[in-house]
């Protein structure tokens, strides 16, 4: 399953903003999730990125289901630094 992280927005700053994507992904998105299913994050088009942001997303994900996650398009440099910063302490 693929989520383009830009559904969300393309600024993506908060804390607060992250767990309420999660959430948001919870009820649409991941009802449609088979446990065989890799998840795909899919950063393309995004612009700004916080490890607080992605920290919330990538935890409420990884708390509730044990699906394997992928991430694609994360050239972008605040994306590739957040991203780099949340995994490496998780």
């Amino acid at each position: 399953m693929v989520l383009k992280i830009n559904n969300f927005g393309d600024i993506l700053i908060s804390r607060p903003a992250g767990k309420e994507a999660f959430l948001m992904a919870k009820a649409y998105v991941f009802k449609e999730l088979a446990s065989k299913d890799d998840i795909i994050l899919d950063f393309s088009e995004i612009k700004v990125l916080t490890p607080s942001w992605v920290d919330e997303f990538i935890s409420g994900i990884k708390s509730e289901y044990k699906n394997s996650i992928q991430y694609i398009n994360t050239e972008n440099p605040s994306v590739k630094a957040s991203l780099k910063t949340v995994l490496s302490e998780q």
